[in-house]
Order: C-alpha cells, then structure tokens, then sequence
C-alpha cells in the first residue's frame, strides 16, 4: 500500500529540485544535469535497461526492464522548458495547494509523476512491461526527440501515455496542426532622413503579416471564445512571435527582416493549404519557409484509460479538442495509439506557471490502474 504523505513529498521535491534546472534550448549542459537527476532515480532498480540515445545534440533516455522491446505502456515526456531571460525564474515556492515556477506544469511536474510511478511499477511487479521515455527538444518541435525515436531508433509500444496536454479529466481526441513559419523579407538600404530612396524591408514584412491576419485568420474568430470551453477554440490561429532586423542604426531604412509566425489550424486545413494560402498574400520582396509543420492529429482514448480516469476522478471525463499540439503526432504516425491527459496546470510558458499538487497525485493513480490493467491482463 502506497504512503500518500510520501508519495506527495517526493513528488513535490523531485519537481522543485528539476525546476532549478534551466533545461532550455540554450543550455544543453543543463538539460544533461536535468536528465542524470533522473537517471540518479532510476540506476539503483534492479532489472531495469536505461538506453541513452541522442540526435542533433539533443540526448533522450529510453527506460525498459531488460528484453523488453515492445513495452504494453510507454510512458513519454520531456524535461526542456522554454527560456526566460532572468535566471532568477528558475525557482519555485508553493502556496495555494500548488508548485509554481518555470516548466513545473510543462512538464517537470508531470516528469516526477513518472519517474516515481515507475520506480513504484517496477519495485512492486519486477519485469512489469512498461516503459518511460523522455526526450529534450519538444519545444522545439520533436524532431529530435520522439520523431527520433520512433522513426530511427526503433522505439515501440503497444500504446504510449503522454501527460502533455487536457487536463485532469478531460482526456484529448483532437490536436491542431502546427506551421512554424519564417517570413524574410528584403528591401534596398537608404537613409533614414530620404525613405524614399530605399526600400523599407520592415513595412514590407509589416504588410505581409497584416494582409495574412486580417483575411485568413481574422475572418475565422468566433463572436464568442469561451477560455472554458475548448470546442469554441476550433478555428485557424496566427500568432507573431518572433520580429527583428539585422539594422542596427535608427537612421537607416533596413534592407533585411524577418518574423516568425506560429499557425494553428483543425481539420480540413492542411499543412499545404495553409502554407500556400500564406504565400498567396505575401508581397513580391517576402519568402515563406516552415521552420516546424505538422498535420492535425486525431486521438482515439483506450476506455481502459477513460475508465481509470473516472474512477480516480469520480467524473465522467470529457472528450475534448486541443489547440496546441505534442509529440502524440509522431506516436500516432507510426499506428501506436496515445492517452492524451494531464494533471491541472496553468499559466504555461510563464514565470508563474503551476502545476496542482492534489492532481498530481490523482494522475499517478489513473496513470497506475491503467499500467496495471494493460501490463497484467
């Protein structure tokens, strides 16, 4: 029987301790000390394979019991976060029966759920088939994490679990597509004081990105967006992310910019409608290239995983749709069906993100009946 005051206690401290660890695209000597933490959780069970592999530089560690090479469970995550520009973010305090700080609801909360729901596993069923695999770039995109994974290194499992997206009860059948898009725009240099001697390449991207707002996307906002109710989030959104210039003088007319975009989009879009739908509203002096793209993803949740969840829960969960996106595309690419669902989190991607204490130890449960009831029957 699990102590529940000690099963909160570790996982509260395993989620600070990796908070402080600012795994970011730009320090890859801190997502290496992110991932020995982990392994220095895992190394002392017996019977256990940790496979360190890595692509591009970016490391993913694969966990299995030895011989197993299609786990009836794997369970996925990943332990980069997005960057800050104040290092003093990467802390953590807890107040209102909640863990904030930067990644603890993406996804270092959820990390310490498995970390130790796998060492619970594997102490109490030794040579249990069920795996953890947990990859270092899902920010920036997966390429090199589960892509990898599943496409090169041969990754399988009858059915993976990601805590990456819904929330505690409701359960994700539906992700948008993603178009990571790069607009570079070229102009001719002048100075400042003559504009019309030169060619500004800012107005130019400036009106590119208007024009691609005001008739793709502007038109599909509903009269009411409801922060509550995720059917009411199902159109095409733009989001401008990134924006700058090469010039580096506030007197000379730029010749060079470029901005980033980040396109959300369901079904019957598609990566090539979108993308080619941009370009038709692009001026003649701006270029379109994907940086990250993807199609919409359709999620058909196990009734074993439903069930789990309204057991713990003590509610029928709900089927709902997702605006953003996560490595279950690549999982669902290769036929392997994925349990989309996570504790209560908040504020994701801010310097207060949070993630709920009581959930997390309310996910460990689902996420245990479940791997049970697969890895047994």
């Amino acid at each position: 029987m699990m102590d529940t005051n000690r099963l909160r206690d570790r996982l509260v401290q395993l989620t600070r301790d990796m908070v402080l660890i600012e795994s970011t695209d730009e320090r890859p000597e801190e997502r290496r000390r992110c991932f020995q933490l982990i392994r220095n959780h895992l190394e002392t069970i017996p019977g256990l394979e940790l496979k360190r592999l890595e692509k591009n530089g970016y490391e993913s560690l694969v966990v299995t019991p030895q011989r197993c090479e299609k786990p009836k469970v794997l369970f996925c995550g990943h332990l980069d976060v997005v960057e800050h520009p104040d290092p003093e973010s990467y802390r953590s305090e807890i107040r209102e029966g909640r863990i904030y700080g930067p990644g603890a609801g993406d996804m270092k909360g959820q990390l310490a759920i498995l970390v130790q729901l796998i060492r619970h596993l594997w102490q109490e069923h030794p040579g249990l088939p069920v795996g953890l695999a947990i990859t270092s770039d899902e920010e920036r995109g997966g390429e090199s994490g589960v892509k990898f994974l599943v496409e090169e290194a041969g990754i399988d499992a009858e059915v993976a679990v990601i805590p990456d997206g819904g929330s505690l009860n409701d359960v994700i059948i539906e992700e948008k597509g993603i178009l990571h898009l790069q607009l570079r725009a070229t102009g001719l240099a002048a100075h400042a004081a003559r504009p019309w001697l030169g060619e500004n390449a800012l107005e130019h991207l400036m009106a590119s990105v208007r024009a691609i707002k005001t008739s793709l996307f502007d038109p599909e906002i509903p009269a009411r967006v409801d922060p509550d109710d995720l059917d009411t989030h199902w159109f095409p959104t733009c989001a401008v992310t990134m924006w700058n210039s090469p010039n580096d003088s506030p007197n000379r007319i730029p010749e060079e910019a470029e901005a980033t975009l980040d396109i959300r989009f369901p079904p019957p879009h598609s990566v090539d409608s979108m993308l080619s739908a941009i370009r038709g509203l692009l001026g003649p002096s701006v270029v379109a290239e994907p940086i990250v793209s993807a199609e919409p993803t359709h999620l058909a949740p196990d009734r074993e995983f439903v069930a789990a969840t309204e057991s713990v829960t003590g509610e029928q969960p709900r089927l709902v749709k997702a605006c953003g996106g996560s490595d279950a595309r690549f999982f669902c690419a290769r036929g392997i069906p994925v349990m989309l669902s996570r504790p209560r989190v908040g504020n994701l991607h801010g310097r207060d993100e949070w993630i709920e204490i009581e959930s997390m130890l309310a996910y460990f449960e689902i996420c245990r009946r479940y791997a049970l009831k697969k890895a047994l029957d």
